[in-house]
């Protein structure tokens, strides 16, 4: 028997295409801080176990109090999760991304839902619960009665990030995400973040739990827990922060630390193009990073207005190139298909992400996700398999555009190839062959309906 079940429903997709594996760290704090007050806890990630192992490891736990963690790709699994496990547990309890955004769909399901960061209000939970069996008198919840939906009213934010211990990793299944990492890319990783948090206000970005403002942890603290990671046998770190490179000095003193304590370790980030100079891109380059990744978006000035990313594209060739000078590893997202965007703009996003010089590339479509600019641009026009918020990594267009699905694969994939042309053919080479192509392809892009 344990105190609390945590889950993480991510049940791989049959169309799964992402090479990104990672252990789910929110509750991997909220355990960490149950434990660190005497509860005993167990988490049960599904990602490499299938429902029917996972429901006998939750009848075999015996558990008081069960919490499910969701998010607008994970909303079916919870859900229905729930339903198979109703009464196993005295108190069921749902938090995450989605939940807080939308606490009343999972009061059908759920006896309460957690709304913004959870590690106090869990505790909080944990110890009502326990204390006397009431655990409707905490702040942050959300829960329904026979008079209605009540809300308990919001948390603040934890202030300084250092109070909260590590994520649990005693209770992670490592070796399979080791195995994962090591089988497709020779190396194996694991996430950690440093910081909670984003002041930026992107149209198309969701960030209900951490809200914006930009909170770090100390370089001290961000260390230590690298040194744990390394212990325990990986040899990548992935900062799975909104915005690593946000801070100058604090990614400086974050490097400082690192080359200091002599520790060897490969990390990976995020970064916007507006934060990386080549001072910086060398510093983090000695300090142990292989590769970041930059959200450029949109290779189209007026769309990159659209999307309030405060951004422009000779920036971002900028930062790219930055990298590159610094021999950092670099990776791109860009979104095909955005509301707004004309077919010139699309043909420019394809044609700029691919003739930048990365070692990966992502075109995807636009997710409407509860609670953001996007959202509400076209709430009214969601198809209605996007009503039913099917799995993000489906690649479906989930609202009503003036552009087909077809259509803006056919980008997707032009952009793509055009990529790989330019990156294995090279300049004269692309100018022979790939020219041609992308000519082609952009007319046959514009008559498409």
């Amino acid at each position: 028997m344990v105190d609390v079940l945590l889950v993480y429903p991510f049940f791989k997709p049959r169309f799964d295409r992402s090479p990104f594996r990672f252990p789910p760290l929110g509750i991997g704090y909220i355990a960490s801080f149950l434990k660190q007050e005497g509860f005993t806890v167990k988490i049960l990630d599904c990602t490499f176990k299938d429902q029917r192992r996972i429901l006998k490891e939750v009848e075999n736990s015996s558990p008081r109090i069960i919490g499910i963690y969701s998010m607008y790709s994970m909303e079916r699994e919870s859900i229905n999760l729930a339903r198979r496990i109703k009464g196993i547990a005295d108190i069921l309890v749902v938090g995450g991304p989605l939940p807080t955004v939308d606490p009343a769909s999972f009061l059908n399901d759920f006896d309460l839902v957690v709304i913004g960061e959870g590690e106090n209000t869990m505790l909080d939970l944990a110890r009502s619960f326990f204390d006397n069996g009431e655990s409707r008198d905490v702040p942050g919840i959300v829960f329904k009665d026979g008079s209605g939906i009540h809300r308990t009213g919001n948390r603040e934010f934890i202030k300084d990030l250092d109070l909260i211990p590590f994520p649990a990793r005693e209770l992670f299944e490592n070796a399979p995400y080791k195995k994962y990492y090591q089988t497709r890319f020779g190396y194996s990783m694991t996430s950690m973040i440093s910081s909670r948090g984003c002041p930026f206000k992107c149209d198309f970005c969701s960030r209900p739990v951490f809200g914006d403002s930009f909170r770090s942890r100390s370089p001290q603290s961000i260390v230590d827990e690298m040194q744990s990671i390394s212990a325990l046998g990986y040899d990548t770190v992935w900062f799975a922060d909104d915005c690593f490179t946000i801070s100058k000095k604090r990614v400086v003193a974050i490097c400082d630390e690192i080359m200091r304590r002599g520790l060897n370790l490969k990390w990976q980030c995020l970064s916007r193009v507006d934060t990386l100079d080549l001072e910086t891109a060398s510093r983090i380059k000695k300090a142990g990073c292989q590769r970041i990744y930059f959200g450029i978006e949109s290779g189209d000035e007026r769309t990159l207005r659209i999307m309030r990313k405060e951004t422009d594209l000779r920036t971002a060739r900028t930062a790219v190139r930055n990298a590159r000078s610094a021999q950092i590893q670099t990776g791109a997202f860009f979104i095909i298909g955005y509301p707004g965007e004309s077919n010139q703009a699309i043909l420019n996003t394809t044609r700029f992400g691919a003739s930048l010089p990365l070692d990966y590339l992502s075109f995807t479509l636009p997710y409407p996700i509860p609670g953001t600019g996007l959202y509400e641009k076209v709430k009214d026009s969601l198809k209605d398999s996007a009503k039913r918020r099917p799995r993000m990594i489906e690649h479906s267009l989930l609202f009503k555009s003036q552009f087909s699905e077809l259509k803006l694969k056919f980008a997707i994939a032009k952009g793509a190839v055009q990529f790989m042309m330019r990156k294995y053919l090279g300049s004269r080479g692309y100018r022979l062959l790939g020219t041609p192509l992308e000519k082609i392809t952009d007319e046959l892009f514009r008559a498409m309906k």
